[in-house]
């Protein structure tokens, strides 16, 4: 995968050849109020929710927000070269004395999706547009499909957590999904780039926060629903409510949803849009459903699982997806049968995948990152219960050795979740070692207490050990494992950063697991990206380089 052109800041894609709009052509169009200076004769060339990425010629949107308001950052707006603010009454108020024109418009935040649609133009003409929501698994499904559009030889799109991927090129990502003024400009850029289909990670906030207005998804793919974002939603049906909302006409023209877990069936009867499902007994609540698909295992191996797809039609194939875990296989299914409810033919995608690897790169999802001797080391980015405990019985399976689980928790996020968390990986795994991850501003001492604990209440015979900081940490637990063992580091998976006090500290885990392993006399390769770094730094991220 290519980093992008330079020219581009690295969480934020700009079209180079954006449509030209008259700022007076808006305020008609929104049935705005004008304040302050002429419309006439302003062309807008972008738009922009936050100062740092705005493009001279571009209008500003100044949002409310629960400590400030956007309007606040109106001057330096215009100092970046903003030719408009768009903003509610109080923006207005706050932003009075600036020199350039202010359209007032009641609920800026709910209207940014129309409004960013039209300045990109962005409201026809779209790609075939794949969107993908659950809890785990929508970073490993939208790189699955990615992956596979190319093989079949499309030109392909993507957003994930990860990055933003456009016909073979990467840029790091920011939020999860973008917000919408960001998101229509991404695709604009993927129609400058003659892309054919986008997939996109489509988070519960973004849908509840408006940031995916304006898009009607032509296949949406539901993974799952387990316990995570309790900080944000209250309550799980409230959060499974905000999932829900990408399976209705407004938002998709049709669904692919996975029945392995409970909520499955519950978005199957909440749809109004036709409705595909899909199965994988090994890993589903209740391996009993009928499906119209089904993902049966075939064989697990620490270099991929393969599995045979079967549905409707006497449709199959036999496919290899590359990396461990029987949910791996299921996630690989899910974007298949996507592929095909989107209009793509079946005989295409068997011609490509049957008998094959999916060649896919899903960075930092249960990525291997020792050599081939001595103890295997995976990193991976899972922070749920559901997700401990899936990864950890896929290394069990693949595993000869014992099995040793590292991992932390997210400071300042739900904290419902650690108990649990910690319960799961000391019943996965035959040592446990607890350690920092985004502390943020919690006392991480107090964050690995809750593992500790949550860890200690299962039970058994799990050896609990607590180590701080993580860099302490792995060499502690390669120090424990040997030839034929494995280590699961589960939490900090592609990130190239740990979140302290607000200052997003440059980290690597790929790449302190490896000196570890070197350290200890095991061989370890050498990363994707070699970026040099002074040998006694934490370094960025390996796998995606910003450019």
């Amino acid at each position: 995968m290519t980093p992008y052109p330079p020219e581009h800041s690295p969480s934020f894609l700009h079209p180079r050849r954006p449509p030209r709009r008259r700022l007076d052509d808006l305020v008609r169009r929104l049935d705005a109020r004008l304040v302050g200076a002429p419309a006439e004769d302003v062309v807008i060339g972008g738009i922009t929710h936050a100062t740092n990425e705005l493009r001279p010629g571009a209008a500003f949107v100044a949002l409310p927000g629960e400590r400030h308001h956007g309007a606040e950052f109106a001057a330096e707006a215009v100092e970046r070269g903003a030719v408009a603010i768009i903003t509610d009454a109080a923006g207005a108020d706050i932003a009075a004395e600036i020199t350039v024109p202010i359209v007032c418009v009641e609920g800026p935040r709910r209207r940014l999706p129309e409004i960013a649609a039209w300045i990109y133009g962005t409201d026809a003409d779209l790609p075939i547009l794949l969107g993908v929501t659950g809890t785990n698994g929508k970073t490993s499904v939208t790189h699955l499909l990615e992956g596979i559009l190319t093989q079949i030889g499309v030109t392909a799109g993507s957003s994930s957590t990860v990055d933003r991927r456009i016909a073979g090129r990467s840029v790091i990502a920011g939020l999860t999904t973008p917000e919408a003024s960001d998101l229509h400009a991404l695709l604009a850029v993927m129609r400058e780039h003659d892309v054919e289909a986008m997939a996109a990670e489509v988070s519960a906030q973004g849908l509840v926060r408006d940031r995916v207005g304006s898009i009607v998804f032509d296949v949406a793919g539901f993974t799952n629903l387990t316990h995570d974002h309790l900080d944000d939603f209250g309550d799980m049906e409230t959060y499974l409510d905000a999932k829900a909302l990408l399976f209705k006409k407004d938002r998709a023209r049709r669904a692919v949803v996975s029945l392995d877990s409970a909520a499955g069936s519950t978005i199957v009867t909440r749809a109004d849009v036709p409705v595909t499902t899909i199965l994988t007994p090994s890993v589903a609540i209740d391996p009993a459903l009928t499906a119209h698909w089904r993902v049966e295992i075939v064989a697990e191996r620490h270099d991929g699982t393969s599995f045979l797809l079967t549905g409707p039609e006497g449709r199959w194939l036999r496919t290899t997806v590359p990396v461990i875990g029987r949910h791996m296989a299921a996630n690989a299914g899910l974007a298949i049968v996507m592929l095909h409810e989107a209009g793509y033919a079946w005989d295409r995608l068997r011609d490509a995948l049957h008998g094959a690897r999916i060649a896919a790169s899903i960075p930092g999802r249960t990525q291997r990152v020792s050599g081939e001797s001595g103890p295997t080391v995976y990193v991976d980015f899972g922070h749920t219960p559901d997700a401990f405990a899936k990864t950890l019985a896929a290394v069990r399976r693949v595993t000869p050795g014992r099995v040793l689980m590292l991992c932390g928790a997210d400071g300042d996020r739900d904290a419902t979740k650690r108990a649990a968390m910690g319960r799961t990986a000391a019943e996965g795994s035959d040592i446990l070692v607890i350690t920092d991850h985004h502390p943020r501003f919690e006392d991480p001492d107090a964050i690995r207490a809750a593992l500790v604990s949550g860890a200690r209440s299962a039970g058994g015979s799990t050896e609990i050990l607590d180590f701080s900081p993580p860099e302490r940490a792995i060499v502690e637990a390669v120090d424990r494992v040997t030839e034929g063992d494995a280590i699961l580091w589960a939490g900090p998976g592609h990130q190239n950063y740990r979140d302290i006090r607000g200052t997003r500290a440059p980290y690597s885990a790929r790449e302190l697991a490896r000196r570890a392993l070197r350290a200890a006399g095991w061989a370890a390769p050498e990363p994707t990206w070699e970026v040099p770094y002074p040998a006694d730094s934490t370094p960025p991220s390996d796998e995606l380089r910003p450019f």
